[in-house]
């Protein structure tokens, strides 16, 4: 191994885990993560930059930027089968790094912070904000991470995106813009809202277990939307499920579906809120044999959304169900 080479993998290691999170954030994806991880590196060993005295992390920040900005325009070309949602992780994996700010290379002393970041690194990985990111092209989806959530500089988020900043200053606002919907109703997890989103999934569960439409309609809100992601793979609705009525009778229907005794349930910390996961030892054929559900809540305490992921390879980095975590 050259001495090249290995200064960039001592780095890139060091470094790893900001990466894996920060390509999470772009994508939403902890396979694509996975794979944008591994091809920043091959990119790394393959072309190091040319300075090796400086810093490296700006350096694997930009070349990660960049693969996840052309991930996520092939992402957009093909045709998903059914409703997309981010795929379910685990608090842990989810830290920036061992510092838990993220050990970010800061601006000088001397150039004061322009902004405070605007969401922080948990609100920015609750489904609610990935899924919002959902509306933004590729360029604003990494200008507001880097903006308001990693609180870089204008100019620092230039030379990550190869961009002006003019050019950032436009795409920001654009962004920004486009967030406005999610920034009225925003998730921000909290030990209180931790704790009302796990009485109310705990409600929520009871309700469709007992098949009582009724009772599961009462925990909803007006305005509630049901999303469930199959990958194509298992039965899930292809659209999203709007208003109490619908969403009570799907998941009435679907757990007079299943042998409810037979299922097996934990509730876990998936992306910074309470969810449940469900495992089927013995599923119907085209039926998941294990599952998510997350809900988001209102002021009110009614559920707004109910978001279930079925899709095995976004459930593969879940441990099962009694496993340590």
């Amino acid at each position: 191994m050259t001495e090249a080479r290995a200064a960039v993998e001592r780095a890139f290691r060091s470094h790893e885990r900001f990466l894996w999170s920060l390509c999470y954030r772009m994508t939403g994806s902890s396979a694509d993560a996975d794979d944008l991880v591994q091809d920043t590196f091959a990119r790394a060993i393959a072309r190091p930059p040319a300075d090796l005295e400086s810093p490296l992390r700006p350096w694997l920040v930009r070349v990660a930027m960049n693969l996840a900005r052309d991930l996520l325009r092939q992402r957009r070309r093909r045709r998903y089968l059914g409703t997309w949602l981010p795929a379910p992780v685990g608090d842990a994996a989810l830290a920036l790094d061992d510092a838990g700010a993220g050990g970010l290379e800061l601006p000088p002393a001397h150039e004061p912070a322009e902004t405070a970041a605007r969401y922080d690194l948990m609100e920015s990985v609750t489904t609610a904000f990935l899924l919002a990111l959902e509306a933004l092209s590729p360029p604003q989806r990494a200008v507001l991470i880097l903006r308001d959530v990693l609180d870089y500089s204008v100019a620092e988020t230039a030379a990550a995106l190869a961009f002006s900043e003019a050019n950032v200053k436009t795409t920001h606002h654009r962004a920004r813009r486009a967030m406005q919907d999610y920034d009225g109703r925003r998730c921000r997890p909290s030990p209180e809202l931790t704790a009302r989103t796990s009485a109310a999934l705990r409600r929520f569960l009871l309700a469709v277990r007992a098949q009582d439409a009724s009772a599961v309609e009462a925990l909803l809100a007006a305005d509630v939307v049901a999303r469930t992601d199959g990958g194509g793979e298992f039965v899930a609705a292809r659209e999203p499920i709007l208003g109490p009525r619908k969403v009570s009778l799907l998941y009435a229907k679907l757990s007079g579906r299943r042998d409810v005794p037979e299922l097996r349930s934990e509730l876990r910390l998936l992306n910074g809120l309470p969810a449940i996961v469900v495992e089927d030892p013995h599923p119907p054929a085209r039926w998941a044999p294990r599952w998510t559900i997350q809900v988001e809540i209102g002021d009110d305490g009614l559920i707004r959304a109910v978001h279930s992921v079925l899709a095995i390879d976004k459930l593969r980095g879940l441990p099962a169900i009694g496993a340590a975590p």
